[in-house]
């Protein structure tokens, strides 16, 4: 399976789907634990979640498939949401609440 088949079959398979750096318990920078913060502040208590960290090829692998540049990257429903910026603006407005509904 290519690293892009990969990246499709996780956020297809799975509800929400986090690419980030680091782990829910032990984020590796301040976005990534931004993100996870707001999904759990959004009762989303046990995402999907990527380390990009521990794979190479996943971390180029995910700004090819979605064509963004950065971690983390947040997708519900197999749809890309944003990074941390945008998870945070549509939290602060109760999109993002709305959506993982």
């Amino acid at each position: 399976m290519s690293t892009q088949e990969l990246i499709k079959e996780q956020v297809t398979k799975n509800k929400v789907v986090l690419y980030m750096k680091g782990t829910p318990d032990f984020p590796q920078c301040g976005f990534s634990a931004n993100a996870i913060g707001i999904l759990k502040e959004c009762g989303v208590d046990a995402p999907f979640t990527v380390n990009v960290l521990e794979n190479p090829e996943i971390r180029q692998g995910i700004k090819q498939y979605a064509n963004w540049p950065t971690i983390p990257q947040l997708y519900i429903n197999g749809e890309f949401i944003g990074g941390s910026d945008i998870v945070t603006e549509m939290f602060q407005n109760g999109e993002l609440q709305t959506l993982l509904k």
